[in-house]
C-alpha cells in the first residue's frame, strides 16, 4: 500500500552528533503528520556534492559548501554544528609550527567542508594536500602516506577530535580556537539546509521537525546517546557523551543573532580570501 504522506528524503552523517540529532526521526519516536522521512547516512563531502542536484530535500552540508549552494538550498535555524573555541584540527606525527604547514602535504576531509576553509583561510596560501575519506585521516597521518602518495599532516572532523592522541599524533592547530582569536565568534561548521523549492508552508513543518528531534534527544539523552553510540568509532560512552555535547547543543537548537552572524562572518571572509568565488548573504528557513 502506497503511503500518501508526502517524502522527505534526509542526507546527514554517520557520526555520533548527527545520529543524535536524528534519533527522533528515525526511530518514530516523535509524530510527523503528513511528512514521512527517509535517511540515508553518506560522509560528509559526498552530501556536498551531491546537494549540487539538489536531490535531498533536507541534507546537511558544510557552510563552505552552502556557499556555492545557496539558490538550491536554504539553512534551517536548527541542526547546526557549532566549535565554540574548538573545532577541526590540524594533527601530525611530530610538532611543527602553524607556518611550517603551507609546505606539508596535508590530509584533508574534502575541499568543500568547511575545515578546509578554515584552514586555507588560516594559512593565508594555498597548499599541498590530498583528499582522504574522513575515517582514514588519522591512518594516513600516522603511516606518513595515503596509498602512494605522501602525508606530513591530516585535518581531522568529527570523532577524530578526541581520538588523534591513540594515534601518537601531535595536534598542531585547532581551527575553531585560531577562527575565536580571530573574530570573538564560535566556528559554524555544519547545518541542516532545506530545499527552497518545497514551499513555505513545507519548510516550516520540516524545520519545526528537525527541531522537536533535537529536543526529544536532549530530553531523552540516555537512549540517543545508545543509539548514536553505533556511529562512535574508536570512542567509548563517555567520549560519545563529550563528542555529542560539544556539537548538539543551544547552537543547534537555534543559530541564534550570535550563530547567524558567525555564518555571515564566515561567508564574507571566505570571499574576501579568495576561497568563495562569491559572497553570499546567508538565507535561513
Amino acid at each position: 500500500m502506497n503511503d500518501p504522506r508526502q517524502l522527505i528524503r534526509v542526507g546527514h552523517s554517520p557520526d555520533p552528533d548527527d545520529a543524535f540529532m536524528f534519533y527522533a526521526l528515525a526511530k518514530d519516536k516523535i509524530p510527523t503528520g503528513k511528512y514521512r522521512f527517509e535517511h540515508e547516512l553518506v560522509d560528509i563531502e559526498t552530501l556536498n556534492r551531491r546537494a549540487f542536484s539538489g536531490e535531498l530535500e533536507l541534507t546537511a552540508v558544510s557552510l563552505h559548501a552552502y556557499a556555492h549552494l545557496a539558490d538550491i538550498y536554504m539553512l534551517c535555524p536548527c541542526g547546526a554544528s557549532m566549535g565554540d573555541r574548538y573545532g577541526p584540527m590540524v594533527v601530525a606525527r611530530s610538532a611543527c609550527s602553524v607556518d611550517e604547514l603551507a609546505g606539508i602535504t596535508i590530509a584533508v576531509p574534502g575541499t568543500l567542508t568547511t575545515a578546509f576553509l578554515a584552514l586555507r583561510m588560516c594559512l593565508g596560501v594555498e597548499f599541498p594536500y590530498v583528499v582522504v575519506p574522513f575515517d582514514e585521516i588519522l591512518d594516513a597521518a600516522k603511516a606518513g602516506q595515503y596509498k602512494d602518495q605522501p602525508v606530513g599532516a591530516g585535518l581531522i572532523i568529527h570523532e577524530g577530535q578526541l581520538t588523534y592522541a591513540q594515534y601518537g599524533l601531535k595536534l598542531v592547530l585547532d581551527t575553531g580556537q585560531w577562527w575565536h582569536d580571530e573574530t570573538g565568534l564560535p566556528l559554524p561548521l555544519g547545518a541542516n539546509a532545506i530545499r527552497k523549492d518545497l514551499g513555505p508552508e513545507t519548510i516550516g513543518d520540516v524545520n519545526r521537525l528537525l527541531r522537536a528531534s533535537i529536543e526529544y534527544g536532549l530530553a531523552h539523552r540516555e537512549e540517543a546517546l545508545d543509539y548514536a553510540l553505533g556511529f562512535g568509532r574508536d570512542l567509548d560512552r563517555r567520549e560519545a557523551d563529550r563528542f555529542v555535547g560539544m556539537y548538539v547543543n543551544d547552537w543547534t537548537l537555534d543559530f541564534g543573532p550570535r550563530g547567524r552572524q558567525a555564518v555571515a562572518e564566515l561567508l564574507a571572509r571566505g570571499y574576501n580570501r579568495g576561497v568563495i568565488p562569491k559572497l553570499v548573504t546567508p538565507e535561513f528557513g
